[in-house]
C-alpha cells in the first residue's frame, strides 16, 4: 500500500541553498577538513560564516563566505536573525560539548530558531555528510513560519507516493 506524502517541488538545478557554516574553537579544524572533503559541492551554494570561521575558510580553501561577527560578540544572533528572517536554508553548526563557551545562551537561541523555523541543522560532521550528500538537497522544503501574519513566498506542495 501506498502513503501519500506532501513533499515540495524540486529547484532548478541552478538554485543555491544559502548555509551557514559555525565552528567553535576546538572544531575548527574539523570545520576546515569538513569543507575540503566538500568543496566542490560548497562552490555551488552561497555560504555565511561567523567571523574566525568565515576568514579560515576564506584563506584556506578559497570560499567566498558572507562574514558575520565573531560568534561571542553576536555573531550567533546575526544568523539566528537571518534564519528567522528566511535567509538561511542550512546551518552547520560544529559546536563543542565539551567546552563551556561564554556565550552559550547565544548559542541556544541559535539551535532553537533554526529549529523554530524548520531549517535542518547538523551538529557534526557525519550530519552535515549526510545533510549536503541528500537528494533533499536540491528540492525546496516548506520552513514553518512562527509568525503567519508576515508574508513569505509561496512555495507548491503536490502529493508523492512513497512506499511504505
Amino acid at each position: 500500500m501506498l502513503e501519500r506524502t506532501l513533499v515540495a517541488e524540486h529547484l532548478p538545478a541552478s538554485d543555491a541553498r544559502r548555509i551557514a557554516l559555525i565552528a567553535h574553537d576546538n572544531k575548527k579544524q574539523d570545520m576546515l577538513e569538513w569543507a575540503r572533503y566538500n568543496l566542490p559541492l560548497l562552490t555551488r551554494h552561497e555560504l555565511f560564516a561567523t567571523a574566525t570561521t568565515g576568514r579560515l575558510l576564506q584563506e584556506q580553501l578559497g570560499l567566498p563566505v558572507t562574514c558575520f561577527r565573531s560568534g561571542p560578540f553576536g555573531g550567533d544572533q546575526q544568523i539566528g536573525a537571518r534564519i528567522a528572517d528566511g535567509e538561511i536554508d542550512l546551518l552547520v553548526f560544529l559546536w563543542d560539548p565539551l567546552e563551556p563557551q561564554p556565550h552559550d545562551p547565544d548559542v541556544k537561541a541559535l539551535l532553537r530558531v533554526a529549529v523554530v523555523c524548520n531549517i535542518p541543522v547538523a551538529c557534526n560532521r557525519a550530519t552535515a555528510d549526510f545533510m549536503v550528500s541528500s537528494p533533499l538537497m536540491s528540492r525546496s522544503h516548506q520552513p514553518w513560519d512562527p509568525d503567519p501574519g508576515r508574508s513569505r513566498p509561496a512555495q507548491q506542495l503536490r502529493a508523492v507516493p512513497r512506499a511504505g
